[in-house]
């Protein structure tokens, strides 16, 4: 998908070992804000190229970009907020992220938003960034200790030792918790099509898009080109089986958009989307016998919202990856890609049997293949549970999982709680990182009780901390 791999819409956590403080209450304001009014300061952050070899690149550093407000903070003494850069640029992020930005006017916080190694721009070596070896620095562990060298030298450079520290991250990012690697292998498809999404609007809607993708797979076979590049409005007509593939991912990836970002308000996030886009999507697929059309134009409300298309480009639209769910376009695409061959395993696969999508395979053999041409990697299956451990969290401490049930990637996430201080919370009516998002008024109760509950726990590991603080500092006087 276009922003990566969310297994959970939002994880806090505390920067040490404890955290804690915030008051109480419904939020009054709602924070809309666009790229022309931005509450935020754009800097840049001289970060160390390889944390874990000193000689591989010598005292080689990059610039990280950074988004910083002190619009709300309580200097020296509100917390610091800090977001963990997503797969994209960190403007897209800050700017559906308004819910950080309430809680930060309730406890007087300071915001930070750290843009990810190689998104955005923050690339180490800047146009040369994808090229091998460079590229070999996009790693985990790399980017987990820029954020921490970040949070370090930023509190003392502003002064803010004594401040807690809060981390959010949405898709699979935190500070403490990256993912789980025990992804879902065979359901992620079925899931999207069945009562989570489509099926929930209307078991027809799942009977017509499965019926669309069957009259193409017929003309597919029969070659008849022609046909299709009319029915789908393609700028050339497909020349091979590998064309009818390109446009298979195209058209399924249009509906893993919209349910991630089924938001019942319109939206500019990852793309342009109406309110309730699985619905209009449905809208769009049953009103009429011609099914191919009704698919052309379903896929349209991704791909050409402002209607300014007058043709689509197979290969510009879509760029198929090492994540079957896709990638996005350009630089950060690359990113997101040489990450789902080196560390994400993404063997997700659609059958037209138990979901209503074409065939299409993507087996642990396929992705290998892939990789090993791509980047010249070869794929480790389970090494993320290795290196992090996968689900083994009992150690951990306290962190919230969210996850909307209408997100597609839900259920990779943690689902139950698993201590009072290991926290699920599941949003009924809930799209991708829908928490997140400011207050609107088109919210389902779900998500403003969910947001209430985020909220009263993050108030309580801030006092919790700054009470931890003070003793500590007030020993620290008494012995010397």
């Amino acid at each position: 998908m276009r922003a990566g791999l969310s297994l959970f819409t939002l994880t806090v956590a505390l920067f040490s070992d404890a955290l804690h403080g915030l008051p109480r209450g419904d939020f009054q304001v709602m924070f809309h804000f666009t790229l022309c009014d931005p509450p935020f300061t754009e800097k840049y952050f001289t970060q160390t190229l390889d944390h874990f070899n000193f000689n591989s690149m010598g005292n080689g550093t990059f610039s990280q970009r950074f988004l910083i407000t002190d619009q709300y903070w309580k200097k020296g003494y509100g917390p610091i907020f800090f977001y963990t850069g997503n797969e994209g640029d960190i403007w897209e992020f800050a700017l559906n992220s308004g819910f950080i930005m309430e809680l930060a006017a309730q406890q007087q916080a300071l915001v930070i938003f750290a843009e990810h190694r190689y998104y955005g721009k923050s690339l180490p070596f800047g146009n040369d960034s994808f090229k091998i070896p460079q590229v070999s620095l996009l790693t985990v562990e790399q980017a987990l200790a820029d954020y921490a060298l970040m949070i370090t030298e930023l509190k003392q450079q502003l002064e803010a030792s004594d401040c807690p520290v809060i981390v959010f991250g949405g898709n699979r990012r935190s500070f403490r918790f990256l993912y789980l690697p025990d992804f879902i292998t065979d359901q992620y498809y079925q899931d999207l099509s069945t009562d989570k999404d489509f099926e929930k609007v209307s078991p027809d809607c799942r009977d017509a898009v499965r019926g669309a993708f069957q009259q193409l797979k017929q003309l597919a076979e029969r070659k008849d080109y022609n046909h299709i590049q009319s029915e789908f409005a393609l700028c050339k007509p497909p020349s091979s089986p590998g064309d009818i593939h390109q446009l298979y991912g195209l058209l399924r990836n249009a509906f893993t958009m919209m349910a991630m970002l089924d938001y019942p308000y319109s939206t500019h996030f990852m793309g342009n989307m109406p309110a309730n886009p699985v619905k209009v999507a449905c809208g769009t697929m049953l009103r009429g016998s011609d099914l191919l059309a009704n698919l052309r134009d379903t896929a349209g409300i991704l791909y050409n919202s402002t209607g300014d298309l007058t043709c689509f480009d197979l290969y510009s639209l879509y760029v198929e990856c090492a994540d079957p769910t896709g990638c996005g376009l350009g630089f950060n695409s690359m990113a997101w890609d040489y990450q789902a061959c080196t560390e994400v395993e993404l063997c997700y696969e659609s059958n037209n049997v138990t979901d209503m999508f074409p065939p299409m395979a993507f087996t642990q053999k396929d992705r290998e293949l892939y990789c090993s041409k791509r980047w010249a990697v070869v794929p480790r299956p389970g090494w993320l549970k290795v290196q992090f451990w996968g689900d083994a969290l009992s150690t951990a401490s306290n962190i919230i999982f969210s996850n909307g049930d209408l997100d597609p990637w839900a259920n990779g996430g943690v689902r139950k709680s698993l201590s009072p201080s290991l926290v699920a919370l599941n949003i009924s009516g809930g799209a991708h990182h829908l928490d997140l998002r400011g207050s609107n008024e088109a919210d389902p109760a779900s998500v403003i009780s969910a947001r209430k509950t985020e909220a009263e726990l993050i108030a309580q590991w801030v006092k919790t901390e700054r009470t931890r603080l003070q003793a500590s500092s007030t020993q620290q006087k008494g012995f010397f």
